[in-house]
């Protein structure tokens, strides 16, 4: 599902990874801040493009493909939100960027709210919210694009214990459901090893 041998010529630190991940893993992304760990998800996504190598996603070549048009959903850590939308209508851009929402598809956005404990939260704007709602509706987002790969960094950082239990089981489900495979950068490993198959470690911009 993702293989890539890439090599990424950042400025002051020098990286290069080597990954070969298989349709369904669940994998945790785990090391020292500055390492490269946020990086290594950004070449996945198409948002850092590598000076020398090549990335498959999906079986295809998409080592020069635009974020949009690879099979990747991603979640940043600043949560990417647009403020002076509602949190229906930054949820809502998940399906489709027009906001010109069917039926069925405003009622997805009112599950995935409900089931992200935001569904009160629906006409509020973005800007109205603490930092914890804006993650999750974050989230939200993200979970409703039909995409193959889940790209997660540090997705519940802002979030109170008994929020982050509800969340990681959440996407635990979802990656179980639509056989997802899940990337996620963690600094809190022993919290949420068991959403995971495998780890990987990065280290001065290498997997090790």
């Amino acid at each position: 599902m993702i293989q890539m041998n890439v090599e990424f010529d950042y400025p002051e630190l020098p990286m290069k990874f080597k990954l070969n991940i298989a349709k369904g893993e669940r994998v945790a992304v785990i090391g020292e801040s500055g390492s490269g760990k946020s990086t290594l998800l950004n070449l996945i996504a198409g948002f850092e493009l590598a000076n020398q190598g090549e990335v498959y996603l999906a079986g295809q070549n998409h080592t020069h493909t635009q974020p949009a048009d690879r099979p990747v959903s991603m979640l940043f850590q600043d949560n990417n939100l647009f403020p002076h939308l509602t949190v229906s209508q930054n949820i809502g851009l998940g399906l489709t960027p027009s906001l010109r929402l069917s039926q069925s598809q405003n009622n997805k956005v009112e599950e995935i709210a409900y089931q992200m404990g935001i569904a009160d939260f629906l006409s509020r704007r973005a800007d109205k919210l603490s930092g914890g709602q804006k993650q999750r509706v974050a989230l939200a987002r993200t979970l409703l694009r039909d995409k193959p790969i889940f790209l997660l960094d540090e997705p519940f950082s802002a979030l109170d214990p008994i929020r982050r239990e509800e969340l990681q089981e959440l996407v635990y489900t979802l990656c179980i459901q639509k056989n997802l495979t899940l990337l996620m950068v963690t600094h809190q490993f022993d919290e949420v090893k068991q959403l995971f198959t495998s780890v990987i470690q990065v280290e001065n911009g290498n997997i090790v």
